[in-house]
């Protein structure tokens, strides 16, 4: 017995934890160095995407030799960790690279865009409703034809397309295996500082490239293998939701809960989630698979104690239920798409369960990093997603408060406890991602969380299955689904109407209040919880109650022109003031060039105040937003060549002062502006504000003329034409008149002006054909150097002492918008 017990001991002291969890110091030294490779592993990953340049493959195969190194004797001598550490990151690099590397070698060749091509495949998401009675959708291409493409299996032609099929207002698709005629471009989008990259998450969903569909029909040649089998389900799921419960006056959101269908919320929905900050209840990831994992788990666990309790082990009913909790999960990931977010919350609820299931007592980081090593092993482009870092982050958040703590709290300290920390946790992340943190997000959380993971999620899975399973009762399970929806939507509406204060601080500001919220939560110091608390008390009243608009002051005046696609937006900084030319294009419920680009590059710059706001026209590529920018900004006039239009699109009630287009100012004491309109009864391009800045001591003159034709032209050539030869600047830039269009830039503008560099702000490949050959030719024949933001994206001029440098927005842009033999290396000016 002795030697028994002895070889028991060493068996737990030096193989592994005993019965009770505890681990030996050597087996818990061998874990420690997994977790650190997985976490450096994570850190390669993660750290590929902040590359200008995709390594060469090569490059990326040799940055594993480390691993070969190994094998070495002397290299053995080193601290084990040091190669755990330095082979999980070369492996993680590696890994990701290798893969950006496989998804960018498919493209679409520069001489199909904008041609008829014919492809077959099949529908691999749910089909929504979009713009201008059309519906999208992807489709994952089996076969192109045509003589001249290269065979799908070389890994030359995009595998995955999204694509828009416009003049169908029915929303419906002749099939799910298709054969399309289809209109097609590579990836592009605006492209900013700051702000909604399109690019970005075109490169993230696998798209390598977009289009309209010409004709579309039915392909039974398709071969439909196991992915397509399973879109072709879920789309059959899909409309199964639809028949059952299409009558429910909440089924945007039952089918949004249930099966991830988005498609049917609207405008109103995603501006009350938005308001709110509740958008992540519609987003299946953890919280709905968490509660599946609890709800499944303690179901299968009672069941199986009551059924045989004297027939299995606890070990056995253990392993049981964790099948079951992995099985139910799974299913409603099936069930709701599958997609990105979903499988992270897959994976992250698998080794929860499983450590859970083994009862080891190790330290609930190591769970955390070993779930983000495998979800980057099976998403490698993960950190493009936003929600990655979200989900991480709210998980880590909670773990550092909760898991600590040497007692317990009751439930309803627990969820305000979480919620605030959530919430100050998550802050800067959301900053940094170009997120606002609504405070309404606050109240609103504390009451949705519960509700819909006590309420409206068992009320929806059971539901559904009741219905599954008795289609009769769907008269009776409808009414209670509206009645729980209903609760949590009235609710939602309410508190997205309050007018909540903004809170509004810097970098530093909003990372400081987010540290010392957490460490509230944590330190258990009564002194210092009351202490911090009243801190955060005063500076949350005085950042909710801020002074005077004041803007950061710029050492030199410079003027960026944004990307903003076909249309136009200009900003000029002296000093402390700013001056907007034009706010870019919109169409009212889809597309707000404010919104996605001016908002977060003027709140990335500290911009409070605009000074002068000035709309050319009021055409609406050059006068979209304005509300927003008035509601989020403080604007001291608006300066425009159609007044009394501008007025009557303002909402009602606004007081801005409104001018017509004339009279000189300087900005900032540094840019002499000067504001003319040709003299008559002009409407419309021909109404456009010219604005002229010019800085005496570099020479540089900047002329914004809007969208003037020829006629125009003349008149300011004639007008200003008595100051142009004595007062030539020692360099001239012009934004091409409407954009580029060859009823404008006329011979005689272009050689009494003579430019020394031209920009056209026109969109990629549009169907206006911006700029025209014609145009494009006078510029260069007058020496002028040419700049299109739909090559360079946004550009930036910023004066020095003696020179005006220029920046574009396309040589600090990741690999896989500025990289080789894409479209922004292609593009060309005609």
């Amino acid at each position: 017995m002795k030697s028994s017990g002895g070889q028991g001991l060493s068996g737990n002291s030096f193989n592994g934890p005993d019965r009770h969890g505890w681990r030996a110091p050597a087996a818990f030294s061998a874990v420690l160095r997994a977790v650190l490779g997985i976490f450096a592993f994570a850190c390669g990953v993660i750290l590929l995407y902040r590359l200008a340049v995709l390594p060469p493959p090569v490059w990326l195969l040799g940055a594993t030799l480390p691993v070969l190194l190994w094998l070495f004797p002397v290299c053995r001598r080193l601290p084990k960790s040091l190669w755990f550490i330095t082979i999980g990151f070369a492996a993680g690099m590696a890994w990701a690279g290798l893969w950006a590397h496989e998804r960018l070698d498919q493209k679409l060749p520069a001489d199909l865009e904008g041609q008829n091509v014919q492809v077959s495949g099949y529908v691999c998401n749910l089909p929504v409703a979009g713009s201008f009675a059309s519906i999208r959708f992807s489709f994952c291409v089996t076969r192109w034809y045509g003589n001249s493409l290269t065979s799908i299996a070389d890994n030359t032609l995009p595998e995955k397309l999204r694509l828009a099929w416009y003049g169908q207002p029915e929303g419906a698709l002749p099939g799910h295996r298709l054969r399309l005629e289809v209109v097609l471009k590579r990836p592009h989008g605006t492209l900013n500082p700051e702000g909604f990259r399109y690019e970005d998450w075109l490169f993230r969903k696998g798209y390598r490239a977009t289009g309209s569909v010409r004709s579309a029909i039915a392909d039974t040649s398709v071969f439909c293998a196991l992915v397509c089998q399973y879109h072709r389900m879920h789309a059959r799921l899909a409309r199964w939701v639809d028949k059952q419960f299409a009558s429910a006056r909440h089924y945007p959101l039952i089918a949004s809960l249930l099966i991830g269908n988005r498609g049917h919320l609207s405008t109103e929905h995603w501006s009350v989630f938005k308001a709110t900050g509740t958008i992540h209840l519609v987003a299946i990831s953890g919280l709905h698979l968490g509660l599946v994992a609890l709800g499944a788990g303690f179901i299968a666990r009672r069941l199986l104690l009551a059924v045989s309790s004297y027939r299995m082990s606890e070990r056995s009913v253990r392993l049981a239920v964790f099948l079951v909790v992995l099985l139910c999960c799974l299913l409603y990931a099936l069930a709701a798409g599958f997609t990105v977010p979903t499988r992270r919350a897959l994976i992250m609820v698998a080794v929860g369960s499983w450590f859970v299931l083994k009862a080891w007592q190790v330290p609930v980081w190591h769970s955390l990093v070993i779930a983000l090593g495998l979800v980057l092993l099976f998403d490698p482009f993960a950190p493009l997603d936003q929600g990655f870092w979200l989900s991480f982050g709210a998980v880590s958040v909670l773990i550092f408060v909760f898991a600590g703590r040497l007692r317990g709290t009751g439930w309803l300290a627990s969820l305000v406890l979480a919620q605030g920390s959530v919430f100050a946790g998550l802050w800067p992340i959301l900053e940094l991602v170009g997120q606002g943190q609504p405070v309404a997000g606050l109240l609103a959380n504390l009451f949705a969380i519960p509700w819909v993971s006590l309420v409206v999620m068992p009320a929806l899975i059971v539901g559904g299955l009741l219905v599954a399973l008795f289609p009769v009762l769907s008269g009776a399970i409808v009414p209670l689904l509206d009645a729980v929806l209903g609760c949590l939507w009235s609710f939602l509406v309410w508190v997205a109407e309050i007018n909540w204060p903004g809170l509004d601080g810097s970098a530093a500001e909003i990372v400081g209040f987010a540290v010392l919220i957490l460490l509230i939560a944590t330190v258990p110091i009564r002194a210092f919880r009351i202490a911090g608390a009243a801190l955060v008390l005063v500076w949350a009243v005085a950042a909710s109650f801020p002074g005077a608009a004041e803007n950061p002051r710029t050492v030199q005046p410079e003027v960026r022109v944004w990307d903003v696609g076909q249309g136009l937006s200009v900003l000029l900084r002296a000093g402390k003031e700013v001056v907007l030319y034009d706010s870019g294009p919109e169409v009212k419920g889809v597309f707000s060039s404010a919104e996605s680009v001016l908002l977060p590059n003027l709140r990335a710059l500290g911009v409070k105040r605009i000074d002068t706001l000035v709309i050319s026209h009021a055409d609406s590529d050059h006068s979209g937003g304005i509300d927003l920018l008035l509601a989020e900004f403080d604007v001291g006039r608006i300066v425009t060549g159609e007044p009394a239009v501008i007025r009557a699109r303002l909402a009602p009630g606004s007081q801005v002062n409104i001018l017509g287009c004339a009279g000189e100012e300087t900005l900032g004491g540094e840019l002499l502006l000067s504001y003319w309109k040709a003299a008559g009864d002009f409407e419309g391009n021909d109404a456009s504000c010219v604005l002229t800045a010019w800085q005496e001591g570099s020479g540089v003159e900047w002329i914004l003329p809007g969208d003037i034709s020829t006629p125009v032209e003349a008149r300011y050539l004639e007008q200003a034409g008595s100051r142009l030869p004595d007062n030539k600047p020692r360099k001239r830039v012009i934004v091409a008149p409407h954009h580029g269009s060859k009823t404008s830039s006329s011979e005689a503008w272009v050689s009494g002006l003579s430019p020394d560099l031209v920009i056209y702000t026109a969109g990629y490949r549009h169907r206006y054909g911006h700029p025209h050959k014609d145009v494009t030719g006078r510029y260069q024949r007058a020496g002028a150097e040419a700049r299109n933001t739909a090559c360079s994206g946004a550009l930036i001029m910023a004066l020095t002492a003696d020179s005006l440098e220029i920046q574009k927005a396309r040589d600090s842009a990741p690999f896989w918008i500025s990289g080789p033999g894409l479209a922004r290396d292609q593009c060309k000016i005609p």
